[in-house]
């Protein structure tokens, strides 16, 4: 890392709230579950999927992780009412992994299982290293009560332990979302070199292919994008087989591209009130992302 971009990860902080505000209006769909409603609607006009993110991350506080149970469930209320194509994303730790991983599990639990009754979906947000044991867990006991249609787990390609982890979990015939992965991680846990994570990402995307997974390919890399077009016309896979991802606001000319080549893709659409941390822990995690935010607050590169 740079040292300009270490004095951005640590002054972060420094910037101004509104100046944050302006990158996440384009990425958070807004602070009230209309907001994110709204935005599955018109992305439902465009052809596309949606997944619904709660925002929000490393609770202490048991009411809170109660209050965000609570907020999924009327979700998955107003999903079924407006007949919306969507499901639900859900972090463990908002919903109280670092509290205790069995009240977390129970919270899961509740969601999976309204979830089932509606014959939907839920997919568990993978964090960082410190909670990828955990998640999968967590994970697996969903598996064996609800089934690989109802619940699903992400992997993020740039953590070393991914390709075995997908060996353990190949015979559970998985639904994954497979992504390169954002938060800051040691060079002990992750993969570091760009093209090494994207080498391991299509290692790894293949690996599930062919093991029978359902995938999500979640990526704005193009080069990423067409070895997960070539992957799934390599084995010949229905379009029913697999799915792109992609975040809310990123590249929308790339979805358009992705669609009208007869791919499905699914959107990430997160909101809620928590929009302000949710970015800058984002930013932290993301020094290139920040350092455009910062040198557009100072006019660095202006003509």
């Amino acid at each position: 890392m740079s040292l300009f971009d270490q004095m951005v990860v640590y002054g972060m902080p420094l910037i101004p709230k509104f100046i944050v505000g302006k990158v996440a209006r384009r990425y958070v769909a807004g602070e009230r579950r209309e907001d994110a409603l709204r935005a599955v609607r018109e992305l439902m006009e465009e052809g596309a999927m949606a997944t619904i993110d709660v925002l929000g991350e490393e609770v202490s506080e048991r009411a809170k992780a109660e209050a965000a149970v609570e907020e999924y469930l009327r979700l998955y209320e107003m999903i079924e009412i407006e007949g919306l194509d969507a499901n639900v994303s859900v972090k463990p730790t908002l919903l109280g992994l670092k509290i205790d991983e069995d009240f977390c599990s129970s919270n899961i639990e509740r969601i999976v299982e309204l979830s089932h009754s509606k014959n939907n979906f839920v997919r568990i947000d993978m964090e960082d290293c410190t909670t990828t044991t955990a998640t999968l867990g967590i994970y697996r006991k969903m598996l064996e009560r609800f089934g690989t249609e109802h619940v699903g787990v992400v992997l993020q390609a740039y953590m070393r332990r991914t390709v075995p982890d997908i060996s353990d979990l190949l015979d559970l015939r998985p639904n994954i979302r497979l992504c390169k992965g954002i938060y800051r991680e040691s060079r002990a846990v992750a993969w570091k070199d760009f093209d090494t994570i994207r080498s391991n990402f299509i290692y790894a995307l293949k690996k599930l292919l062919r093991g029978g997974a359902y995938v999500g390919i979640a990526t704005h890399d193009p080069h990423l994008v067409w070895a997960g077009m070539a992957a799934v016309d390599e084995l010949g896979l229905e379009p029913d087989a697999y799915e792109f991802q992609m975040l809310y606001g990123v590249d929308p000319p790339l979805r358009r591209l992705i669609l009208d080549a007869g791919h499905r893709l699914r959107v990430y659409v997160p909101y809620g009130r928590d929009w302000y941390p949710y970015s800058t822990r984002r930013l932290r995690e993301n020094p290139t992302v920040a350092r455009h935010v910062v040198k557009a607050m100072l006019g660095i590169g202006r003509r």
